[in-house]
C-alpha cells in the first residue's frame, strides 16, 4: 500500500491543527500571543485551513482506494 505524499501530508497538518485547537480549548497557550482572543481565532482559523487542505482532495488510504486511484489515472475508468 503506498499513500501519497500529499495525502501523508495533508493528514499530518490537520493532526497538528487539531492538537492544537485542542490545547488551545484547555488553556494551554502554543502560540505566543498575550490576548486570547487574538490566539483563540488564529488557532481556529488554522484549523479550519488545515481541515479544508486536507480534505479537498482524494485522500486514499486502502490498497483498494489506492488502486482504483491508479486505474483513474491510467484511463481505465471515465472520469
Amino acid at each position: 500500500m503506498n499513500i501519497t505524499k500529499g495525502t501523508l501530508a495533508r493528514t499530518i497538518i490537520l493532526a497538528l491543527a487539531l492538537i492544537n485547537q485542542i490545547l488551545s480549548v484547555c488553556g494551554v497557550a502554543v502560540l505566543p500571543i498575550e490576548d486570547g482572543q487574538i490566539e483563540t481565532l488564529v488557532s481556529t482559523a488554522w484549523t479550519v485551513a488545515a481541515a479544508v487542505a486536507a480534505w479537498w482532495k482524494n485522500n486514499s488510504f486502502t490498497s483498494a482506494a489506492i488502486a482504483a486511484d491508479q486505474a483513474r489515472k491510467e484511463g481505465q475508468f471515465g472520469g
